[in-house]
């Protein structure tokens, strides 16, 4: 994974100080919100009090005129059919209100789109077939905000249209009899962050009419997961719909959730919202990535057990099989930057494949901005030609306005700045990555290092059960609340052990006489860069575990690094190297002189027991070398055969008489830059 930059959270300690003391909670949890921004008595209480102040439905524009033509089609024996979408949101919204409509007596059906053929929001195809069902009226759910000819469509083919949405509102509303949105301006409304589950839940307690508890008694458990899964904040009304969904989940689960919360794997302890992130959400969004969602809506509305248990495992096969496409797509990429380095010293990653499928290369993407650090692009190209292309990018750098700016060569286009989506023409791939790149390196001279947000330092004297427990008070956890990171530093490495079949390690570390355990995913023991003896910062995670009757601390490391690196030093120099590469000059030493290969090649032979990545070298020799210098020698050691790369770990090979680096085409044309003789 790339190296992050620490940053610790700052709060006014008096401030937090006295919030502990106006509202009578733990100090430490006061000095944690007052971090957070949560810092006067009212917004923390708010916050901290199980209870929530629900808007009235009424409050959204538009809503009344919904609920005028809703109940009409109820009178009139109307055929009503909700459009909804193949995310968790789409999926949830939509088992929602068919399950409501169905509550009521209504004639309803819903309808999902399927990622593939039909591609995401409203399309003339879908509405033709939603006509030939006999529909009268389209309800959307999660979409429809930008499907102005579409809307016009629907009134053509002598059908009406309801949209519900949450997604940022264009110049002009579509046709419709209303249009439900937190974004519009004319809301009576301060708070906007709802997902498209939230907007759904807020049009059926306006056609219920009655007490919202009630409604939530109902339907919490989908809102929470439906608001989970699509990432919004969870502060606000956003934060009660989930407490309460979490309770309906854990003491009065519907059928459908309970069986795929099994097929996870979870038979005993309660679920709470990181759980439903992990366990629950993947399985619903992968039916829609791989198949259709509509197995995922059929599940959510199943109220036969045996017939849930089946859906809820073929989700979990959905699931794997993402797995399994995901990881093969994962090693495809491997093998094209390990013959292509090229790709990744680039400001924006752009990489193409035949046949990626385009229900993962978004995750795919996600992966490569966690390994690199920087903006990746993946492309799927079909057999037939056609090109579709999944963006991700990091805090700071908008993908969508860089992707804006190569709109002359795509054939369509869509996100925001941390997300996009986009088609291409298989031949346009190469000039789309030259014109991307050159984008970015005009109005990013500076790349925005990608960051790990710490909210304190922490002592281990205080790694105990009752933290974990102070901290539920924080809880729920999610978009704009994340889980508590804290940092330990300074701490001596012990012991590095192997578990869960090598994907895993569990590490030893000791401070002050106070030794803890570790775990820490995902990192293979051959791929860890420490070892015992050496001082390490590390960011970790708290919880506990319940084994034997007994309660046990749990720890896990989000980040692992040696102590004492220079963050702003090698931010520095690793954006001066790749600037360099891409044919600037820059201030930055690059070149390798002889002393500097030779300082290199000891310590590499030194500790040849060790596996490092060139940012792991980097910190080992204590940053000694510039960055550029260093990938440059490495480079140079490659090509006369004394390392090799594997897996993205330098290998240091046996060799017999000395290489003459100096003649290698890296340091010639290196000298040739530099002007060297």
């Amino acid at each position: 994974m790339t190296h992050k930059k620490w940053i610790v959270a700052d709060a006014d300690k008096e401030k937090a100080s006295l919030l502990s003391e106006k509202l009578n909670i733990d100090p430490f949890i006061a000095f944690l919100l007052v971090s957070r921004g949560i810092d006067d008595e009212l917004s923390a209480s708010d916050f901290l009090t199980a209870g929530c102040a629900f808007t009235s439905p009424y409050s959204l524009k538009d809503m009344d005129k919904a609920v005028s033509r809703i109940n009409a089609a109820l009178e009139n024996g109307e055929k009503i059919c909700i459009y909804g979408d193949y995310d968790c949101d789409g999926v949830t919204s939509t088992a929602l209100l068919y399950s409501f409509f169905e509550s009521v007596g209504a004639d309803v059906t819903y309808f999902i789109p399927n990622r593939l053929t039909d591609g995401y929001g409203m399309n003339i195809s879908a509405i033709d077939r939603i006509k030939a069902r006999g529909t009268d009226l389209i309800i959307t759910v999660d979409n429809g905000i930008s499907a102005m000819d579409e809307a016009e469509y629907v009134y053509a083919l002598g059908m009406e249209l309801i949209v519900t949405d949450h997604h940022q509102i264009g110049e002009t509303l579509p046709r419709a009899c209303a249009v439900i949105n937190p974004h519009r301006q004319d809301n009576n409304i301060k708070f906007r962050d709802f997902a498209g589950v939230g907007v759904a839940f807020k049009l059926a307690c306006a056609l219920y009419d009655g007490d919202i508890s009630d409604m939530l008694e109902q339907y919490a458990d989908l809102v929470a997961i439906g608001t989970i899964g699509d990432i919004v904040p969870l502060r606000n009304e956003n934060r009660g719909f989930v407490r309460a969904g979490l309770e309906l989940i854990n003491q009065n689960a519907r059928i459908g959730i309970e069986a795929l919360r099994q097929a996870a794997g979870n038979n005993d302890s309660d679920l709470n919202s990181v759980d439903v992130a992990f366990q629950l959400c993947p399985r619903i969004n992968a039916a829609g990535r791989m198949d259709t969602a509509v197995k995922a809506v059929e599940l959510l509305i199943s109220d036969d057990y045996e017939d849930a248990r089946f859906k809820a495992e073929q989700l979990n096969i959905e699931n794997n099989h993402r797995h399994e496409v995901e990881s093969n797509i994962a090693d495809d990429i491997r093998e094209i930057v390990s013959s292509d380095p090229s790709l990744t010293d680039q400001r924006v990653i752009v990489i193409s494949g035949k046949n990626y499928h385009h229900g993962v290369i978004g995750i795919v993407a996600s992966h490569l901005v966690s390994t690199y650090g920087k903006p990746a692009i993946v492309i799927g190209i079909d057999d037939d030609g056609k090109c579709t292309g999944s963006a991700r990018s990091i805090d700071g750098f908008n993908i969508y306005d860089a992707i804006s700016s190569c709109s002359d060569m795509l054939t369509h286009f869509g996100g925001h700045p941390l997300a996009a989506g986009l088609g291409i023409e298989a031949q346009d791939i190469d000039r789309f990555r030259k014109r991307i790149n050159e984008y970015a390196l005009s109005q990013y001279p500076v790349m925005p290092p990608q960051c790990l947000r710490l909210d304190c330092k922490l002592s281990p004297f205080y790694l105990n059960t009752d933290l974990v427990d102070n901290l539920a008070a924080l809880e729920p956890y999610g978009a704009d609340n994340p889980q508590p990171v804290f940092g330990l530093f300074n701490v001596k490495l012990m012991n590095v052990s192997s578990i869960g079949d090598g994907k895993h390690i569990r590490i030893e570390v000791q401070k002050k006489g106070k030794n803890f355990r570790i775990v820490k995913f995902q990192t293979a023991i051959d791929d860890f860069p420490y070892k015992s003896g050496d001082l390490l910062d590390i960011a970790i995670k708290v919880s506990k575990n319940y084994y034997n009757g007994k309660y046990y601390l749990s720890i896990r490391a989000e980040d692992i690094r040696l102590n004492g690196i220079d963050d702003d030093k090698y931010f520095k120099q690793k954006n001066a190297y790749e600037l360099f590469r891409c044919g600037y000059d820059t201030d930055e030493v690059m070149y390798p002189d002889r002393n500097t290969f030779a300082l290199i090649y000891r310590f590499l032979k030194q500790n040849a027991d060790r596996s490092y990545g060139v940012d792991d070298l980097y910190f080992a020799m204590k940053q000694s070398v510039t960055y550029g210098q260093l990938s440059f020698a490495i480079d140079a050691f490659c090509e006369t055969g004394i390392v090799s790369i594997k897996k993205d770990r330098i290998l240091l090979n046996k060799t017999q008489g000395k290489a003459d680096l100096e003649d290698t085409n890296v340091m010639k044309t290196l000298k040739g830059r530099l002007n060297i003789e």
